[in-house]
């Protein structure tokens, strides 16, 4: 089965605040390959979305609504919803996800 995978307008400026902290801060082209490396990760989801792991911050308090699969140091928060898999935060794994997964996540809810 094939899915079709979504950004969220959070993801998708995820995505862009992401490139530009990078472009600025980094050396040049490295922004490029890190969003190129992302959206390699964006496609898999594509065929096998199951393949991701309950976000240890949700997994402690039950919930397992949500999928996460890495490029590291990124994190990429997802969820399935029949043949479509929905994006909805891109973040660097080193920060603490905890405030902003419950923000994020569920009080959108």
């Amino acid at each position: 089965m094939s899915y079709s995978v979504d950004l969220t307008d959070d993801a998708a400026r995820d995505l862009d605040e992401l490139y530009s902290y990078i472009d600025r801060h980094d050396v040049p082209g490295k922004a490029d390959l890190v969003l190129e490396r992302i959206e390699k990760v964006l496609v898999s989801l594509t065929e096998k979305p199951e393949r991701g792991v309950y976000p240890r911050e949700l997994l402690d308090l039950g919930i397992r609504d949500y999928r996460e699969v890495f490029f590291k140091p990124y994190r990429i928060i997802y969820r399935i919803i029949g043949n479509s898999v929905f994006v909805l935060l891109i973040v660097d794994g080193r920060r603490d996800l905890q405030s902003l997964l419950q923000r994020r996540l569920l009080e959108a809810e």
